[in-house]
C-alpha cells in the first residue's frame, strides 16, 4: 500500500506542476467550472495515475481520487478570492494529500505490500527531488505574490529565469549533501551564496531587496533541509 500511496503522490506532482501550464491556470480562474482546462487537467491525471501504477485493479481508486481532485478544485476556483489565493493554494494541495493517502488507506485497509523496499525507496527520492524543483518554485512564487517583487527587481537585469534555475540547484544541492551525511557542505554553501549576493546587496542600499533576498534564501534552503530530513526518516522507517 505504501507503494501504491508513493506512486500516486508522484504522479499528482507531475500533474499539478509540470504537467499544467500557467495558461490553464489562468483560464480556470477566468471562466472557473466553465473552462475545458479543469477537465483536462484532471483527465492528465488521470492518464499518469494509470501510468505509474500500471494495475487496472486499482482503477476504483483512480477514479476516485479523480472524482475527489475535481471536486476539490471545483471548490477552490468558487471559493477563492485574491486576497485568499496564497491560503486556498496551500489547503488545496494539503487536500489532495490526504485525498490520496485517506482513500488507499480505506479500499486497501487489508492489502499485503510485497513491493521491495528498494522500490519504495526510489519512489520516495523521486518524489523528493520532483518537489524541490517545480513544485517549491511555485510554493515560493505563491508565499512571494504578497510583495510587489517586480519593482525591487526592475532595474537588475539579468538571466531569463536565472534565479529560478540557482534555486533549483542550490536545494538540490542541499538534499545531496544532507541525504549523504555532509552537513558542511550545506554551510559552505550559505556561505558561498551570501558572499556572492553581498555585493549586489550593497551596491543596491534597498532594504526591501535585502530582505526579499534574505526571505528567499532562508525559505529556500529551509524546505530543502526539511525535505532531506522527511526522506531520510521515511527510508529508515519503511
Amino acid at each position: 500500500m505504501t507503494v501504491i500511496i508513493l506512486k500516486l503522490i508522484l504522479a499528482h506532482l507531475i500533474g499539478d506542476f509540470f504537467l499544467q501550464p500557467k495558461s490553464w491556470v489562468k483560464d480556470k480562474e477566468k471562466k472557473k467550472l466553465k473552462s475545458i482546462w479543469l477537465y483536462v487537467h484532471v483527465a492528465v491525471h488521470v492518464a499518469l495515475m494509470f501510468l505509474v501504477v500500471w494495475d487496472l485493479s486499482y482503477t476504483p481508486l483512480i477514479l476516485g481520487i479523480a472524482l475527489l481532485h475535481l471536486i476539490i478544485d471545483a471548490l477552490k476556483l468558487i471559493l477563492h478570492r485574491k486576497k485568499t489565493k496564497r491560503l486556498f493554494f496551500f489547503i488545496d494541495q494539503l487536500l489532495h494529500l490526504i485525498t490520496i493517502i485517506g482513500l488507499t488507506a480505506i479500499l486497501y485497509a487489508d492489502a499485503i505490500d510485497m513491493t521491495l523496499i528498494l522500490d519504495t525507496n526510489l519512489l520516495t527520492l523521486l518524489i523528493c527531488v520532483a518537489f524541490l524543483t517545480k513544485p517549491t518554485s511555485i510554493i515560493m512564487k505563491v508565499i512571494f505574490s504578497k510583495w510587489n517583487i517586480s519593482k525591487l527587481t526592475k532595474d537588475n537585469e539579468s538571466l531569463k529565469d536565472a534565479g529560478n534555475y540557482i534555486g533549483v540547484l542550490e536545494r538540490l544541492l542541499v538534499f545531496i549533501f544532507i541525504i549523504t551525511d555532509h552537513w558542511e557542505a550545506v554551510g559552505f554553501l550559505i556561505t558561498a551564496k551570501s558572499v556572492f549576493r553581498f555585493g549586489d546587496l550593497t551596491a543596491s542600499k534597498e532594504r526591501k531587496l535585502t530582505e526579499y533576498i534574505l526571505i528567499g534564501t532562508l525559505i529556500s534552503f529551509g524546505i530543502a533541509i526539511l525535505t532531506s530530513l522527511l526522506y531520510l526518516n521515511l527510508i529508515n522507517y519503511v
